[in-house]
C-alpha cells in the first residue's frame, strides 16, 4: 500500500520541471478541496431550508453531480508526485538499485498507457456533450436544473493530461537512475520504510512541541 515518500531536487531541468508542475498540482488538489467545502456548505443551506422554511435547495444533486469530477480528478497527479496512491510492495520493496529503477520504470511506463487510453476516451465522451450551435454549448444537461454537463466532462481529460505530463517526469526520472546507477533519483518518490516514516512524525511532532513552548 501507499506510503510517504521524499522527493529529492537539484539544479536540473527535470527538477525545474518537476517544481513547476508541482505548483500548478497543488493549485488543481487546491480547487479539489474547495469544491469538497464548497458541497458542504450547500448541504448545510439544503438541511436548513429544509428544516426552517420547508424549501430545500434546488438543484443539491445536480450541483453535487458537477462537483464530483473535481473532487475525483483534479488531485490525482498531486497525489501521484508525492506517491500518494495505494500500490503493492511486497515484490518491489525487495528490490534496490537499477533493478528497483527498471521496476519502476515499467510500471509508470503501463501507468501511462493506460491514462492515454482514458484520456483519448474522456475527451471523445466531452466532445459527444459539447456543442457550440447548442444552448449553454451543451447537448446534455442535468435533469432537475438543467446545468450544463460539458464542463465536468472537460475536467477528466484535462486532470488526465497533468496526470500524464507527470508520469512522462517521472519516467525521465527512473530513466536517469537506470542509466547512472545513482541510489537518489531526481523528480521521482523515494518510499519512505515504516522507521524512517516514524522518526520524521517524532521529528516534527518534537518541532510544534518546542514552538509551543516557547
Amino acid at each position: 500500500m501507499a506510503a510517504e515518500a521524499s522527493i529529492l531536487q537539484d539544479d536540473s531541468w527535470l527538477s525545474r520541471l518537476d517544481r513547476s508542475l508541482f505548483s500548478f498540482e497543488r493549485t488543481l488538489a487546491l480547487i479539489g478541496g474547495l469544491a469538497i467545502f464548497s458541497l458542504m456548505v450547500l448541504a448545510v443551506f439544503s438541511v436548513s431550508g429544509r428544516n426552517f422554511m420547508n424549501r430545500p435547495l434546488p438543484g443539491y444533486v445536480d450541483w453535487i453531480e458537477q462537483a464530483m469530477p473535481l473532487i475525483a480528478f483534479l488531485a490525482v497527479s498531486y497525489a501521484q508526485r508525492l506517491g500518494g496512491h495505494i500500490r503493492m510492495d511486497l515484490v518491489i520493496g525487495m528490490l534496490s538499485g537499477r533493478a528497483l529503477w527498471i521496476a519502476e520504470f515499467a510500471s509508470t511506463l503501463a501507468m501511462l498507457i493506460l491514462m492515454l487510453l482514458l484520456l483519448w476516451g474522456s475527451y471523445a465522451h466531452f466532445e459527444r456533450s459539447f456543442d457550440l450551435t447548442a444552448p449553454l454549448w451543451s447537448r446534455d444537461s442535468s435533469m432537475d436544473i438543467g446545468i450544463p454537463l460539458w464542463p465536468g466532462k472537460l475536467l477528466a481529460p484535462i486532470a488526465f493530461t497533468v496526470l500524464s505530463v507527470r508520469l512522462i517526469l517521472q519516467l525521465w526520472g527512473y530513466g536517469r537512475a537506470i542509466r547512472t546507477g545513482t541510489d537518489s533519483p531526481i523528480a521521482v518518490p523515494l518510499i519512505e520504510d515504516a522507521a524512517t516514516q516514524a522518526a520524521r512524525e517524532a521529528e516534527s511532532v518534537s518541532g510544534l512541541d518546542n514552538g509551543t513552548a516557547r
